[in-house]
């Protein structure tokens, strides 16, 4: 892939990726925006080796949750949501967001969960695409699916 085909490319998935590492980092815009940017360095430097398939989003996804992954600081996991609420009014989250009880439940997801929770039903991916982009079976991804939503129930009194 060329320089001018990746711009393109990013053009076009940039704001998808975004929302992807927001749900990821729980509203939490100034990690999601360091995460889309080391996401899109690795991606454009490791192009040459992208196959063009039609899959671009998925591949650059799959870059954006290893980088997720990789980045300590921003998937600590809260034990409660009160954690999560006193973290957030301390840091720079978006604390107006319209889905912000959503990122602070999100907040107390494991990381595994949390990016099953998000790429299935925040992004729209399938169960084979989830299961692709996270590197894990299909089965760990019906898993994480179903704890992820009890304890979103649970946490969100649903």
């Amino acid at each position: 892939m060329n320089r001018e085909d990746f711009i393109t490319h990013v053009e076009r998935e940039q704001e998808t990726l975004r929302g992807f590492l927001l749900a990821l980092c729980c509203g939490n815009k100034d990690d999601a925006d360091d995460l889309a940017q080391d996401a899109l360095v690795k991606a454009y430097l490791s192009c040459a080796g992208y196959q063009d398939k039609g899959r671009f989003r998925s591949w650059l996804f799959k870059i954006a949750h290893n980088t997720f992954l990789n980045h300590k600081g921003s998937y600590r996991t809260m034990e409660n949501i009160d954690d999560a609420k006193a973290l957030i009014s301390t840091s720079a989250a978006d604390s107006s967001f319209q889905h912000q009880s959503l990122y602070l439940a999100l907040r107390t997801l494991p990381p595994k969960e949390r990016s099953a929770i998000t790429l299935f039903y925040l992004s729209g991916y399938n169960i084979k695409e989830v299961a692709q982009i996270t590197e894990t079976s299909e089965d760990a991804v019906k898993k994480q699916l179903s704890r992820g939503r009890d304890k979103l129930k649970e946490r969100l009194k649903i």
